[in-house]
């Protein structure tokens, strides 16, 4: 029987069913609310990605501090997950709890500005080199006002993503590569329009397939993650931020960048890092410490566009904003997150607990002879079941062993480490500690020890 990423598939499913029985022994309280949950909510959870987890059932938390989360059951967790990148920067962060708090008391949505409003707009234009911005109330919604605005201001319908790219839920990036060339994802529910009418997709670092796709003047915008981090990390090869930057210009596209993952980076993102110049630039999730809040900044050029654009246009609901979006809440937020946590040095402690984190998984990967790597962007890690890393999601999606995937994840679950449960995603926040960091190494160690025992032993 072939191998999966080196392990032999069926001492793989040995594994997979001991550490399933081992999760509902250590957790009844999680398997008692998981029956009362399927009473009223569908598939038992509020949101149906809190099933993605390897566990038979959902983990159900009790509380959170740091970089350490316990559950109902009573067990503690080194989360390396930090609520899929919400909580990058560690829950119940003082500083955020202090803000919030403060702002509860006074009132949390208004619909009208607040006098953190200014010193928001200063901190965000500082970080990352934009001059202006808008909120929105998650990265999905930015991602839809960015693209709306593209559409308008170039008169152009269509635009372009990367194959394997994720930007929440916009429809118009849900087309990957198929076969036969670019489909409608698999999995998207109820779209009763062929998204592939507007938007083209290509491999991420073909820069000849990105230049043919543009080549017509009829793409509006190229909405781009800096590094592709949600099929798998895959970094961007030497060149390709520029040959991007420079053929957008070229063919009159304008060029998105969605941070929302790679804020991971630093403190001005991979933008801020890599001294690169979107017209405009996309930010969610760890944005307001939590709170549901997003932002989306312009150059110069393109809030001058905008505001010809709405001194012209007939009057009426753009179908951009929503209630909730720039609440006061979310602002009190973000002020405090950008002024006292997303800090130099608290980048600098991630960058450092990375490094420890990269050296230790390859250790691992070496002493047990695994065809794995290791990438990352900033504190964003992946390991990868294969070597050497893809450059492309094709590759990427071959590499994406299910099984393996939820033996390696519902193990760690089992010796106390949650990571994202997507793929093979950690993330490091400034309260990881370095024995986190080891006793994460040290379960992938067990892990693939076990997988690697021969079934003779069981």
């Amino acid at each position: 029987m072939s191998r999966l990423a080196g392990i032999d598939p069926a001492r793989l499913a040995a594994v997979l069913a001991d550490e399933r029985d081992r999760f509902l022994q250590d957790h009844p309280k999680a398997a008692s609310l998981a029956t009362q949950s399927a009473e009223h909510w569908l598939g038992g959870v509020p949101m149906h990605w809190m099933n993605d987890w390897a566990s038979p059932v959902p983990l159900y938390a009790r509380d959170a501090a740091g970089a350490v989360i316990h559950d109902v059951d009573g067990h503690r967790y080194d989360d390396f997950c930090l609520g899929d990148t919400p909580s990058m920067y560690g829950h119940a962060v003082p500083a955020i709890t202090e803000a919030l708090s403060a702002q509860l008391a006074r009132g949390s949505s208004f619909m009208l500005p607040t006098e953190d409003v200014p010193a928001v707009g200063r901190l965000l234009a500082a970080r990352f080199g934009l001059p202006v911005w808008q909120m929105a109330t998650t990265a999905s919604d930015a991602n839809r006002a960015a693209i709306r605005w593209a559409r308008a201001l170039t008169g152009r319908s269509q635009i372009l993503v990367f194959d394997g790219c994720y930007h929440g839920a916009v429809d118009d990036a849900y087309v990957v590569q198929g076969p036969q060339g670019a489909r409608m994802k698999p999995g998207l529910v109820g779209q009763v329009h062929d998204m592939t009418a507007t938007t083209r997709v290509v491999a991420f670092n073909d820069i000849a397939a990105l230049e043919a796709a543009l080549a017509d003047g009829a793409v509006a915008a190229v909405l781009a993650e800096p590094a592709m981090t949600n099929c798998g990390m895959i970094l961007p090869d030497d060149g390709f931020h520029d040959a991007l930057r420079t053929l957008t210009r070229r063919y009159g596209t304008l060029l998105i960048l969605d941070e929302t993952h790679t804020i991971s980076t630093g403190p001005g993102g991979y933008t801020g890092a890599f001294g690169l110049a979107p017209d405009m630039l996309t930010l969610g999730k760890p944005i307001a410490g939590g709170i549901p809040a997003a932002v989306w900044g312009m150059t110069a050029d393109i809030a001058d566009r905008i505001r010809d654009y709405q001194r012209t246009a007939e009057t009426g609901s753009s179908g951009i904003g929503t209630t909730l979006s720039g609440n006061a809440l979310a602002v009190a937020g973000m002020r405090a997150m950008l002024e006292q946590v997303m800090t130099p040095a608290a980048y600098a402690h991630m960058r450092a607990m990375t490094v420890r984190l990269v050296d230790a998984l390859e250790a691992v990967i070496t002493r047990h002879g695994l065809p794995w790597s290791t990438v990352n962007v900033g504190a964003r890690v992946e390991l990868v079941l294969a070597r050497p890393a893809p450059r492309d999601a094709a590759a990427m999606r071959a590499s994406l062993h299910g099984p393996l995937l939820d033996v390696l994840h519902l193990g760690l679950i089992n010796r106390g480490v949650l990571i994202a449960p997507f793929h093979m995603m950690m993330l490091l926040s400034p309260a990881t500690l370095p024995a986190q960091v080891d006793r994460l190494a040290a379960a992938v160690d067990d892990i693939a020890a076990l997988l690697l025992a021969s079934n003779d032993h069981d």
